[in-house]
């Protein structure tokens, strides 16, 4: 492994000059974008590109979170004076339209068109001619859509692991600290404290603590945690890597269902990279710390969401609950202090300890910081995936963000 600072040089120059190609082509893969026929999309690409000899660069990326219009692709042609442009709907038959009229010629093809992709000043790609964004706030979202989540580069090219290091320069109970000054509560359903809980499981008695990322999502049409990690999987892996470092905890377990097989793939990939740049592993980043994290495959059911059924189940037991107290935080995991905390919850903790808890503490209301973000599915015109500031109101939501209801 490269020092730290090569690996970030590297990473920078792959991105930027990939940022500087002449033609780069964005196509969204996720589940969603899959569904709807977004691999045959990439191959006809592929192919058309490779029949007429353009030097374009084709990039996967994940699920932006407008999950109607997949699949997705977004063009980035600087020569023609104009911003990278999003498309929508775009099968394998709207392809050569879109080569031979605007990477082979000039015209934009706008009957295809969302708009033009820019970023926020945190750097997420928002599209300004859609309604939705103005009552968007993307954190746990900001890389999804726009990075490839399969290329650690692109992570850390955007800012990724730098918590991580920060973090390694502050003192344990610092980092704690910073947290519960954030006022992030668990994004899983029950809203504790996510510091409160940290610091609880830290001041249990000396030993073996666990540290669990529950990503067994059960609600029907809930599809958050699978668009995160099929999109994002370092940001919940550098969140957990903060949190275990903050209560010294050695050893991590992902929880996710096996129906996830993309979910799975990427979290595959994502931790061997993370392992093979010295982010996983024995002295971390030089600070020595030793952490590492393993895929726990759940068999789908529902009850293993819950923190005990799903400690039960990692240990080889059948998936119950079990009474509480004793909380996680002092008897959890082979009977050991253990953290269980969500997907969204890791992917915030990044941005908490790179920008700070008084600024996470900003955005929301003062009893409930920060984003939450929703699943918008069934009866509903923009289908997909919303990150709102907290107080945003379900009106807001359906109807400015999610297009309203049809004819209704």
């Amino acid at each position: 492994m490269d020092n730290w600072d090569d690996i970030y040089q590297k990473a920078k120059e792959k991105w930027e000059t990939l940022e500087a190609s002449p033609i780069h082509i964005r196509i969204g893969t996720p589940t969603c974008g899959r569904a709807a026929g977004a691999l045959d999309t990439l191959k006809e690409f592929r192919e058309k590109l490779t029949k007429e000899g353009i030097e374009g660069q084709i990039t996967e990326v994940g699920c932006m979170g407008l999950c109607f219009a997949e699949p997705l692709v977004i063009i980035s042609k600087p020569e023609v004076g104009l911003p990278p442009i999003c498309y929508r709907n775009v099968t394998y038959q709207e392809v050569k339209r879109l080569v031979e009229g605007f990477i082979m010629g000039d015209d934009p093809c706008l009957e295809f068109a969302l708009g033009i992709l820019d970023l926020t000043d945190d750097g997420a790609p928002y599209i300004p001619e859609m309604l939705r964004f103005e009552t968007e706030k993307r954190l746990v979202l900001r890389n999804c859509g726009y990075i490839d989540p399969q290329d650690i580069d692109h992570y850390i090219a955007r800012g990724g692991y730098l918590s991580l290091k920060k973090a390694f320069g502050m003192p344990p109970e610092e980092i704690i600290h910073e947290v519960d000054k954030s006022g992030l509560r668990g994004r899983g359903g029950a809203g504790f404290p996510t510091g409160r809980k940290w610091d609880l499981c830290r001041s249990m008695r000396d030993g073996t603590r666990y540290m669990i990322c529950n990503a067994d999502e059960g609600d029907p049409g809930a599809f958050m945690d699978r668009v995160v990690l099929e999109s994002d999987p370092h940001s919940v892996i550098e969140g957990m890597i903060i949190a275990a470092y903050a209560i010294g905890a050695h050893e991590g377990f992902i929880y996710t269902r096996m129906e996830y097989p993309l979910v799975l793939e990427r979290l595959k990939q994502a931790l061997t990279q993370a392992r093979e740049y010295g982010l996983l592993g024995e002295d971390i980043l030089g600070s020595g710390f030793a952490f590492d994290i393993e895929i726990i495959e759940g068999a789908g059911a529902f009850v293993c969401g819950e923190e005990t059924a799903m400690i039960a189940s990692i240990e080889g037991q059948r998936g119950m609950p079990r009474p509480r107290p004793p909380y996680p935080t002092e008897y959890g995991l082979h009977g050991e202090p253990t953290v269980v905390d969500n997907v969204k919850t890791f992917a915030l903790v990044t941005r908490i300890i790179q920008q700070g808890g008084e600024w996470f503490s900003q955005i929301g209301t003062p009893n409930s910081t920060g984003t939450a973000v929703f699943a918008l599915a069934g009866r509903v015109e923009q289908i997909g995936l919303v990150e709102v500031p907290m107080g945003t109101t379900l009106k807001e939501v359906i109807f400015d963000v999610g297009g309203g209801i049809p004819e209704g």
